[in-house]
């Protein structure tokens, strides 16, 4: 099997799957797009410096009024099992 899907689907079971029951084919389903959504556009991958594959990063602010005032919103998916932060202008 491709390494890079089994490092996918380790990654499925151990922040989503283990962590929920699943109902049925189609809970399944809306699950599995939730967390591709999540997986793509918003969580950090290592490789990729801190980026998402979907989404750069912003460039570093080097304000100090910037750095000291932080207004972060969390956004819970999935019932909180997945969780966004995002930095509010």
């Amino acid at each position: 099997m491709n390494s890079i899907m089994e490092r996918w689907i380790q990654t499925c079971r151990r922040e989503l799957l283990d962590r929920i029951l699943i109902w049925n084919q189609r809970h399944l389903l809306h699950v599995l797009r939730e967390f591709e959504t999540f997986y793509n556009e918003h969580r950090p991958h290592r490789t990729l410096l801190q980026a998402a594959p979907l989404r750069s990063l912003p460039d570093p602010s080097t304000v100090p009024a910037e750095i000291t005032c932080l207004d972060v919103h969390r956004r819970d998916r999935l019932g909180g099992i997945l969780r966004e932060y995002q930095h509010v202008a």
